[in-house]
């Protein structure tokens, strides 16, 4: 991730944790209540290249769905991987309130601090989880390449 989508998944974090567990929620559900057409609509002609069977749509929507969650629960994970990285202690009161999802104004007035010092704030932790990611992929990819030179 680069520093913008951290910063945007830092400020969505909260709703998407949310998502998360209301989607859970939805796609445990079995979906009794999808019934298949009956009477003379069953009968009529139905439109070429679609399937205008409701349950197969329904698998289709779910599926579409439940990967759209798998990409929310990996921005959710990249940022629970990294917290550790941030040490000092108005930092980590920062970030705990913006994962709360507390607006930059909030946390300026809850903490007695200035706007300007609270997006100070943030542009720091920002870049120590860019910065620690940037080298987590960095020394990924070195060990690929070690292990490479083995094979050969």
């Amino acid at each position: 991730m680069d520093k913008q989508q951290i910063e945007n998944t830092l400020r969505d974090y909260a709703w998407m944790i949310n998502e998360i567990k209301r989607q859970r929620g939805i796609l445990e559900d079995i979906g009794e209540n999808v019934v298949a057409q009956s009477g003379i609509e069953s009968a009529m002609p139905k439109a070429q290249g679609n399937t205008s069977d409701p349950v197969a749509m329904e698998v289709i929507r779910r599926d579409k769905k439940s990967k759209w969650v798998e990409k929310l629960e990996k921005k959710v994970l990249f940022i629970q991987q990294r917290i550790p990285v941030i040490n000092e202690e108005r930092e980590k009161a920062v970030l705990e309130c913006m994962l709360d999802g507390m607006s930059m104004i909030a946390i300026s007035q809850h903490m007695g601090l200035s706007r300007r010092h609270i997006y100070t704030i943030k542009n720091d932790i920002v870049d120590k989880i860019a910065q620690i990611s940037h080298f987590a992929h960095n020394a990924h990819f070195a060990q690929q390449m070690t292990n490479e030179k083995r094979c050969v």
